[in-house]
């Protein structure tokens, strides 16, 4: 794995987690009754942002980690899912 497809790799993870938890822990402003003329009930009152970039930035870290781990270091490599036997030299 290269540096750019390691950051790549990185970003995915990052961006997946981030969207996970992104609807976590929102509470709306119908829920808190306090309803700002002109956006939607379920609007969030707070999106606590920092919080989660912070949140989604270490487990990323630890799942990059884990992820390249496998990678380099030949845990499962793309001849372990050849199923069909295409790629030459495949094992059986």
């Amino acid at each position: 794995m290269g540096i750019a497809s390691g950051i790549v790799l990185f970003l995915v993870i990052w961006f997946l987690t981030f969207l996970i938890l992104l609807p976590m822990r929102i509470r709306t402003q119908g829920e808190a009754g306090t309803t700002v003329p002109g956006t939607h009930d379920g609007s969030p009152e707070q999106h606590h942002l920092k919080k989660k970039f912070i949140i989604t930035t270490a487990i990323a870290a630890v799942l990059w980690v884990i992820s390249a781990y496998i990678i380099l270091g030949g845990v499962i490599t793309v001849r372990d899912i050849d199923m069909f036997g295409t790629m030459s030299g495949a094992r059986n």
